[in-house]
């Protein structure tokens, strides 16, 4: 374990985290509470960064776990609701489902995916950053990333196509 520059790493990452957050929630507000509530996390709980992936990626992993629990807040919230709960559903709601289960069915292939195209495909689609700072992240070259951004969606899409 090796000790982090928590100021610094959140002033390179925030964005990044914000960016994966709001495309999970589509809510700015959720995105920036949750995004806070995972560099807090980062700086105060016991278990460290272990250096097996990179900052981004763990606090990726974070930010991933505190939405889980929000969403299921949120249903427990929905169960003791009903009356609320029924007046959201909408259209929208049901193009979101599908996009939901989209995103899932991509995260369960991504789950299983080796490395470096788990990483590099993550930071790209939910980090949005550029194959230049992928390459930097990984030590290696703008192409390289580029190369193995496109190898893991063919993955992906190889996956998703004999799953149905």
């Amino acid at each position: 374990m090796r000790a982090l520059d928590y100021e610094g790493l959140y002033e390179a990452c925030y964005m990044q985290v914000y960016s994966f957050l709001l495309t999970m929630s589509r809510d700015r507000s959720l995105a920036e509470e949750l995004t806070e509530q995972t560099f807090y996390k980062a700086m105060t709980a016991r278990s460290e960064f272990r250096g097996e992936g990179s900052e981004l990626t763990w606090l990726c992993a974070i930010a991933k776990n505190l939405y889980a629990d929000e969403q299921r807040r949120r249903a427990r919230q929905s169960d003791l609701e009903p009356e609320k709960a029924a007046t959201a559903v909408s259209g929208a709601m049901e193009d979101g489902a599908l996009d939901r289960d989209m995103a899932f069915r991509i995260h369960m292939v991504l789950h299983d995916m080796p490395e470096p195209y788990k990483e590099v495909f993550q930071l790209r689609v939910f980090g949005e950053l550029s194959f230049r700072e992928i390459g930097r992240i990984f030590a290696r070259t703008e192409t390289w990333a580029r190369v193995t951004y496109h190898r893991a969606r063919l993955k992906i899409q190889e996956r998703m196509g004999n799953d149905g």
